[in-house]
């Protein structure tokens, strides 16, 4: 076996996958402390206190709110992910019964029963994988294959990512309002640019994106093709046509055209003259490349999801907007 495929096998190690998703709250919790520490440290001395409340607030949601979204997204969708004790004891099962099966050298049998309740290091999973002894039927069961999805499951899996990426857009826009409310007089005059940026995060860099790795996926599926790396190479395509070169536009023209009217602001302006797209979107689009990973069936890649929304949260949650609007043009 290559070097890649013992690297797919080593990370989506269920002990390992489990292990960082326990993690995963104390590094988004951690990631949001410092950031306010940052944004408290940097405000003036006078607004410290009123920095601290705000940011700590947007982020105390936003932070919430992601780590909420996979729990309510799998009793939604009706997926059951075992936890880490359950899967201690399913490696324990399966190896034993194995193991009295099956005569095997010393050095391996050392490493499966390590692999019972630990995370195997790369070289011992190389070393099982080569090994002339190897067992496939046994391996794909202890560490399991990445499996092609379905046509039938596409856009089932569209619907779980897009409300997953939604959950902490919806929390960081509360979380900027409340913390607004209580820092700021003109709090109402900020929640235009909260909800256009809400909007822009949320159909630019995550639902139009996973709409497009889904259709490209859908037409490969009927088209028969297998190949995983075909099917990656597919799904960028359609994220980079729908989502990185169309999402804007589109999340744009809706803030033009439908919020902006609400909100009393009358002008028209041209698409990229209500929010353009910067290095952080672009940065932003990694979590596509998770999704097209998680629609590939790798299993290591989801628990970070939340992490990763949580920055479209939060950039929802403060309103963020590289473009001033008709009122401030007609101000200035």
């Amino acid at each position: 076996m290559n070097i890649s495929k013992i690297l797919g096998k080593f990370l989506d190690q269920p002990i390992l996958v489990a292990k960082f998703e326990k993690k995963v709250p104390y590094l988004l919790a951690g990631g949001a402390a410092l950031y306010t520490a940052h944004s408290v440290k940097k405000a003036e001395p006078e607004n410290k206190n009123s920095t601290l409340l705000r940011v700590g607030t947007t982020m105390t949601f936003t932070v919430l709110s992601a780590l909420l979204a996979p729990k309510i997204v799998n009793r939604i969708f009706k997926k059951q992910t075992p936890s880490l004790a359950q899967i201690k004891q399913q490696n324990s099962e399966l190896i034993d019964k194995f193991l009295k099966e099956k005569k095997v050298e010393e050095p391996t049998r050392k490493i499966l029963n390590k692999a019972k309740d630990k995370v195997l290091k790369f070289k011992e999973i190389k070393e099982l994988y080569n090994s002339p002894q190897k067992d496939s039927k046994f391996l794909n069961k202890l560490i399991p294959e990445p499996e092609n999805i379905t046509s039938k499951d596409i856009f089932s899996e569209i619907g779980r990512l897009s409300l997953l990426g939604l959950i902490p857009v919806l929390g960081g826009i509360f979380g900027g309002i409340s913390g607004d409310f209580v820092t700021s007089q003109n709090w109402k005059e900020k929640i235009p640019n909260k909800i256009k940026e809400g909007s822009y995060q949320y159909l630019a860099n995550i639902f139009l994106c996973n709409v497009g790795a889904g259709i490209s996926l859908g037409i490969m599926e009927k088209c028969g093709v297998k190949n995983k790396t075909t099917r990656a190479l597919g799904m960028i395509a359609g994220i980079v046509s729908m989502g990185v070169i169309g999402g804007s536009a589109i999340a744009n023209t809706i803030s033009n055209r439908l919020i902006n009217p609400m909100y009393g602001e009358k002008c028209q302006k041209g698409v990229y003259n209500e929010r353009k797209p910067e290095a952080l979107d672009i940065g932003l689009h990694t979590d596509d490349i998770a999704t097209v990973a998680v629609m590939s069936g790798l299993k290591w890649i989801e628990p970070s999801l939340p992490i990763m929304y949580a920055i479209s949260g939060y950039r929802a949650g403060i309103g963020y907007r590289n473009v001033k609007n008709c009122n401030e043009n007609n101000k200035s």
